[in-house]
């Protein structure tokens, strides 16, 4: 039996719910492609199955923000996902604030210790900061949602750093997530 990993593309491609922009990227943009590179790795491992929230780059979910990260939720909890991963950018009036950060719902739980995992690889593989996994019961996703829930935040899109990492290394990003599910199911890469 597969395990079932939703992978939300956070925010919209305009309109409602469009996301963070910076250096002359769109953080929806960036987090389509990772999304698609992350679907694609682990459809291509039989131990994994794979949906992302945005299948076009130009698909819009809801007509308003609620109703927009409603449609995520929806989508994972009705199709049931076992996992839920949501891909973000950071944004910061401060053009010196840089790193990934991973927040869970709770402390010490299944998204907590998936979430390390998946931090250390992105960390390991695209040369970010480590900025911890964080608690915030309060986002959307992670509370609506009937599975184990993180959201990742990997880069900021306002920093000139993590922006040329954000728009060169989209694959890697993808290709870390996937290292950290793996080491988190104790899985070996396959051949």
């Amino acid at each position: 039996m597969a395990i079932k990993i939703f992978i939300d593309q956070g925010h919209n491609p305009e309109n409602v719910n469009a996301g963070a922009e910076g250096n002359n990227l769109r953080e929806q943009d960036i987090t389509y492609n990772v999304g698609i590179y992350l679907r694609d790795l682990l459809n291509n491992d039989s131990r994994f199955e794979a949906r992302t929230s945005r299948n076009t780059p130009t698909e819009i979910l809801g007509y308003n923000n609620t109703s927009s990260l409603r449609a995520r939720v929806d989508a994972a909890n009705s199709w049931p996902a076992n996992y839920f991963i949501s891909l973000h950018c950071n944004a910061s009036d401060n053009p010196n604030y840089n790193g990934t950060e991973v927040y869970v719902a709770q402390a010490f739980s299944q998204a907590y210790y998936l979430a390390e995992y998946i931090l250390n690889a992105i960390v390991a593989r695209v040369g970010t900061r480590d900025n911890g996994v964080r608690i915030n019961p309060s986002l959307y996703v992670l509370r609506n949602t009937t599975m184990p829930a993180l959201l990742v935040e990997m880069g900021y899109i306002t920093n000139f750093e993590d922006a040329q990492k954000l728009r060169d290394d989209q694959y890697q990003f993808a290709y870390a997530i996937y290292e950290g599910l793996l080491t988190y199911f104790g899985f070996s890469p396959q051949a």
